[in-house]
């Protein structure tokens, strides 16, 4: 055919077709053309061309492959990654995470809002953080957001919910992974927004005042994963307009920097940088938290770090209410 042959090339006097191996499927052909006036092509070549177009093939064939796995797991990625947030219900969530090595996109940091529905009343706000980083941690973060996904009807009772979710991965087998978290259940109560909020051996949220007072929510709990019984102790806190509730992992509080590079930022340091939030959105006070603990660690070395702000809005009830943009996106 007319497009086999190069423009200029002239007469072709000689041809070789080899085939291209794939994996169990030719991955294509080598055409060698060679001039009318030249010899045909002799056995030595023949066998270099042979060879040649075994490496090829194989180049080809593990490029198509790397590039259907790729687009697996980019597929796989996006069901990971947390969601984007702003306003569900009447109230502003607001989200950051960094994870533990700059070029990854997930690890075991999370946070989720599962905006209400027929079984559940008010909105459901979890943050947590899996024992260990990387993809291994994010594939654990991954079967718990799809398990709290299911457990939402229960969302009225944490402590249920918790004990659940502690089943559900003690049974799962192999080795013990454990996993910290936060459940916070938000509604609107005319202007203000009322939580509640069980730990699960997680560090106590954050209540921003806002006359700038920092307080902390008293609730505890046992990590789950590890134990055959947990405990758990839920805090009931309201939000007045301008308030918020920050959710953070210890990745925050444990990220190392200063002068030597060997200084923790800290439960006090965030405390004093969240007194300076008091009336601030829920959007500035996680771009707030995330600028210091960024400029702390500068280029160190530092633990996956999420955080999720949850703030009853200055003006009342916003008129941007948006529940899809505030779900899941791991079902």
């Amino acid at each position: 055919p007319a497009w086999l042959v190069p423009e200029g090339f002239g007469p072709v006097g000689a041809m070789a077709v080899t085939p291209l191996p794939g994996h169990g499927l030719s991955a294509g052909a080598l055409i060698l053309l060679r001039r009318a006036r030249h010899a045909a092509f002799d056995a030595s070549e023949a066998e270099f061309a042979g060879l040649f177009a075994a490496r090829a093939g194989a180049a080809m064939s593990a490029a198509r492959l790397y590039a259907e796995q790729n687009q697996v797991a980019d597929t796989l990625m996006r069901a990971l990654l947390p969601p984007t947030l702003r306003h569900v219900e009447g109230t502003e969530f607001a989200g950051g995470y960094r994870a533990s090595v700059d070029t990854d996109r997930v690890g075991g940091d999370f946070y989720d809002v599962h905006p209400p529905g027929e079984d559940c009343a008010e909105t459901l706000a979890v943050l947590g953080d899996v024992a260990g980083k990387g993809l291994d941690a994010a594939v654990i973060t991954g079967r718990i957001r799809s398990t709290l996904h299911a457990l939402r009807p229960m969302a009225d009772d944490h402590g249920r919910m918790l004990r659940l979710l502690n089943n559900a991965m003690r049974s799962e087998g192999g080795r013990v992974r454990f996993a910290t978290l936060v459940l916070a259940s938000a509604h609107r109560e005319g202007s203000a927004v009322a939580l509640r909020l069980t730990s699960a051996g997680h560090p106590p949220p954050l209540i921003v005042r806002r006359d700038g007072t920092v307080e902390e929510a008293d609730t505890g709990g046992t990590l789950i994963g590890v134990l055959p019984e947990i405990t758990s102790r839920t805090a009931h806190v309201r939000l007045a307009p301008g308030e918020t509730c920050l959710l953070y992992t210890d990745g925050v509080t444990e990220a190392k920097g200063g002068p030597l590079g060997d200084v923790q930022f800290g439960e006090e340091r965030l405390k004093r940088a969240l007194a300076e939030c008091g009336g601030l959105p829920a959007a500035a006070v996680v771009e707030r938290v995330q600028m210091l603990t960024d400029a702390w660690i500068g280029g160190g070395r530092h633990d996956d770090i999420a955080v999720l702000a949850i703030t009853a809005p200055r003006g009342g009830v916003p008129g941007d209410v948006d529940t899809a943009t505030g779900g899941s996106r791991t079902a």
